[in-house]
C-alpha cells in the first residue's frame, strides 16, 4: 500500500499536495516525496520518514508551480531506502517525467529482465521503474506512450504521471486500489482516498474507473479507456484496515462498513461477556457495531500512542514486535475482573494478537474472546500488501483452534467471506465479484500468477 495525490491547475500546488499527503500518511510511513512543475522544470524533494519530517519548516513552499504529484510509501516491492522513494523522476526524449505508484506489478520481474536484455539500465529495484522504462522506449507523445505501457504491465496500480505541462492518472483494469477525482476551485485533484480531498476542501467528483486514463493539460480534462471492461476487484482490506474511516471507497463509507463488519461478527459468533473493546484504530468502529448488535456495553479498553505508526506496515517483523508495546496500552479499570470481547481487523502473523491478549489478561481481564472482522489470511497478497511468504501467515499453518491456543484467547472467530461481503453492501453480487479475496482463498484475479 502507498498513497498518491496530485493537483493540476492551482498556484499553490505544492502546499496542497503537502496537505493531501498528510491526510494519506496512514497509507505509508517509510518515505514521502513531492514533484512540482512550473511549466518548464520539475522540482522534486524526497526523503525517508513521515511527511512532516521530510518537509520540515515549510520546505514544500520552496517550489513554485501550478501542478504537483506526491507519494507516501509503504514497501512491498524493492528496498525501503531513499533510492526507491517516490515520485521517481527520469528524462526521456520528450523531457522530464515524474511517476508515483500505489500497488504492485505482478509481471515486473519478467518485464525488467526483458528490458535489461534490451539495454535498459535500472537505477532502483522498485517495480515502478519498469513503467518509466516502458514509457522511455515508446517516446512521445507521453499520453500514448503511457497508454502503451499500461497495456503491458499487469497487477495492481493506481498511477500518477507528470511532465512539465501535463498530469496523467490511470487505474488498473480491475480497480484493486481506490483512486478518486476531485475539484478544488478551478483545479483538478486526484487522490488515493477521499479523505485527502476533504482535507484540502476539494469537491469529490467521482471514482476513477477501472481501466481508465485521465489526461490533464491546457486543453482541460481528457478521459479514455485503455482496456476492455472487467469486473472490479477492490481490495477487501481497504474496507477492513487500510482506508481512513472518513473516506469512501467505491462510493461506500469505510466507517459504516466497519460498524457493519462488527454486527456481522456478532450475528455469526456472539459471546457471553461483560463488555466489548476494539483494537485501535481499525477495530474500534467494528467493536461499536458488535456491541450494538449484542447489547453489551462498549468500552475504550485500549489506548493508542498517537505518535507511533501502524505496526502492520512496518518493514520487518522485529519492528512490528517492538511497535506493539510502544503503540498500545490497556485501560486497567475498564477490563479488570471482566469477560472481554476483543474486536480486531485481522490476524496476519499472530504476534500482535498474542501480545494484546496477554496485555489484557495481565491487566485483570478474566476472559478474552477474540473476534476478527476478516476471514483467515491463508495466502500472500500479490497486489500491494506486505503479507510476505505463506509460511509467515499463521492461518496458513494452523487451524482456528490452534491459533486461539497460540494467542492465548478463550475463544476465537474469524468473519466469514459471505459476512464480510454482506457488510460492504455488495451481497447482491454473485460469489466474490467486486472484491479481491485472494489472500483469503488463493484465487488470484490476474492470469500472470
Amino acid at each position: 500500500m502507498c498513497g498518491i495525490f496530485g493537483i493540476f491547475g492551482h498556484p499553490k500546488a505544492s502546499e496542497l499536495t503537502f496537505l493531501g499527503l498528510h491526510a494519506l500518511q496512514h497509507r505509508g510511513q517509510e518515505s514521502a516525496g513531492i514533484s512540482v512543475s512550473d511549466g518548464e522544470t520539475i522540482h522534486t524533494r524526497r526523503g525517508q520518514g513521515l511527511v512532516s519530517e521530510v518537509f520540515s519548516r515549510d520546505e514544500y513552499l520552496e517550489f513554485e508551480g501550478n501542478q504537483a504529484i506526491g507519494h507516501v510509501r509503504y514497501t512491498t516491492a524493492g528496498d525501503s531506502g531513499l533510492l526507491n522513494a517516490q515520485p521517481l523522476v527520469f528524462r526521456y526524449t520528450g523531457g522530464q517525467v515524474a511517476v508515483a505508484h500505489n500497488g504492485n506489478l505482478v509481471n515486473a520481474k519478467r518485464l525488467r529482465d526483458q528490458l535489461e536484455r534490451q539495454g535498459s539500465i535500472f537505477q532502483t529495484n522498485s517495480d515502478t521503474e519498469v513503467v518509466s522504462h516502458l514509457i522511455a522506449r515508446a517516446g512521445p507523445p507521453i499520453d500514448h506512450a503511457f497508454q502503451d505501457a499500461l497495456r503491458v504491465i499487469d497487477g495492481a496500480y493506481a498511477l500518477l504521471l507528470m511532465t512539465e505541462k501535463q498530469m496523467i492518472a490511470a487505474q488498473d483494469p480491475r480497480g484493486f486500489r481506490p483512486l478518486s477525482l476531485g475539484q478544488f476551485e478551478n483545479a483538478w485533484v486526484v487522490s488515493s482516498e477521499t479523505c485527502a480531498l476533504n482535507t484540502i476542501g476539494a469537491d469529490f467528483v467521482r471514482e476513477i474507473k477501472p481501466g481508465e486514463l485521465l489526461v490533464f493539460d491546457e486543453k482541460g480534462l481528457q478521459m479514455r479507456s485503455f482496456t476492455g471492461v472487467q469486473t472490479r476487484k477492490i481490495c477487501s482490506f481497504e474496507y477492513i484496515y487500510f482506508a481512513r474511516p472518513d473516506s469512501e471507497v467505491d462510493g461506500i463509507s469505510v466507517h459504516s462498513v466497519r460498524k457493519e463488519l462488527g454486527r456481522e461478527l456478532c450475528r455469526e459468533a456472539p459471546a457471553e461477556a461483560d463488555l466489548v473493546i476494539g483494537v485501535p484504530d481499525s477495530g474500534l468502529a467494528a467493536a461499536v457495531g458488535y456491541a450494538e448488535q449484542c447489547g453489551l456495553p462498549y468500552e475504550l479498553g485500549m489506548m493508542k500512542n498517537r505518535y507511533v505508526g501502524r505496526t502492520f506496515i512496518q518493514p520487518n517483523q522485529e519492528l512490528r514486535r517492538r511497535g506493539v508495546k510502544m503503540k498500545l496500552s490497556v485501560v486497567r479499570k475498564a477490563v479488570e475482573g471482566k469477560r472481554v470481547v476483543l474486536v480486531d481487523d485481522s490476524i496476519v502473523r499472530g504476534i500482535t494478537s498474542g501480545r494484546i491478549v496477554s496485555m489484557l489478561k495481565d491487566n485483570g481481564a478474566t476472559e478474552v474472546h477474540m473476534r476478527v472482522t476478516s476471514p483467515p489470511i491463508t495466502h500472500p497478497c500479490l497486489y500491494g500488501i506486505d503479507t510476505a511468504r505463506r509460511m509467515e501467515l499463521i492461518a496458513a499453518e494452523m487451524s482456528v483452534d490452534e491459533i486461539r491456543d497460540e494467542i492465548g484467547a478463550d475463544s476465537l472467530h474469524f468473519l466469514s467471506e459471505k459476512g464480510m461481503i454482506q457488510a460492504t453492501g455488495r451481497e447482491d453480487l454473485s460469489e466474490d465479484q467486486g472484491h479481491c479475496l485472494s489472500c483469503f482463498n488463493g484465487k488470484y484475479p490476474t492470469p500472470t500468477t
